[in-house]
């Protein structure tokens, strides 16, 4: 009797043992993958972001589609420009003073741009990478984690300034992981997490083409 309440104790401890581990060792399990996931979907959304400026820059907005973003990579072009500042004479206002309207001692400052070559968008940006071309969507394990776009304009003191914003959710990106972590992670709060259900560059409410994500997810040099 007695060896069998040792046996039972010892079988106590062991099980107690395993969970007082395990609860320590499933959330760094959990949180080295989550990175890992993280920094696929990360690479992705900024892709999307180079490739929104470079649409801005030359279209005077956003794009909410990708078949749209993808057909401006593949197809436009950069202007490569020199700015030169000169001046000209100012002939009404030499007229109105009784000077010579060319000659006279009033001048108009200006400044001319002169577009000396073009540049591919896909070279500048993508050189020989076709990644652009999925970027709707990341596979992360065994996931397909899709990416949603979304463009538009919101006004700031009467003005119309253009917007977007990518994101990813995070139940896809950590599905397969520990539901209990997983959900925790959405209700994350906090300067060195990603905050919120989902992974998200930009936005279509401020005026933001930053990530929601902390920096040690950029490389030197990034923001």
């Amino acid at each position: 009797m007695k060896l069998l309440i040792q046996l039972v104790l010892w079988i106590i401890i062991i099980f107690l043992g395993y969970k007082l581990f395990n609860s320590v060792y499933e959330p760094t399990k959990f949180n080295e993958e989550k990175q890992k996931r993280y920094a696929k979907v990360i690479d992705v959304l900024k892709d999307i972001r180079t490739a929104e400026l470079a649409y801005l820059e030359i279209e005077g907005k956003f794009t909410g589609n990708f078949d749209s973003l993808v057909q401006f990579i593949d197809t436009a072009q950069f202007a490569i420009t020199q700015r030169r500042d000169t001046s000209y004479a100012d002939v009404e206002r030499n007229r109105a003073f009784g000077l010579d309207p060319q000659e006279g001692g009033y001048y108009i400052e200006d400044i001319i741009i002169d577009t000396l070559s073009f540049v591919p968008v896909k070279d500048s940006l993508f050189k020989n990478s076709e990644s652009y071309k999925s970027m709707d969507k990341v596979t992360v394990r065994d996931n397909e984690v899709n990416i949603s776009l979304d463009a538009g304009f919101i006004l700031r003191n009467e003005k119309k300034i253009a917007v977007f914003e990518a994101k990813a959710s995070k139940d896809e990106i950590l599905n397969g992981l520990n539901r209990d972590l997983i959900i925790q992670e959405k209700q994350t709060v906090s300067v060195d997490g990603v905050n919120g259900s989902h992974i998200i560059v930009g936005s279509m409410e401020d005026v933001n083409t930053n990530g929601n994500w902390p920096k040690q997810y950029d490389k030197a040099g990034e923001q």
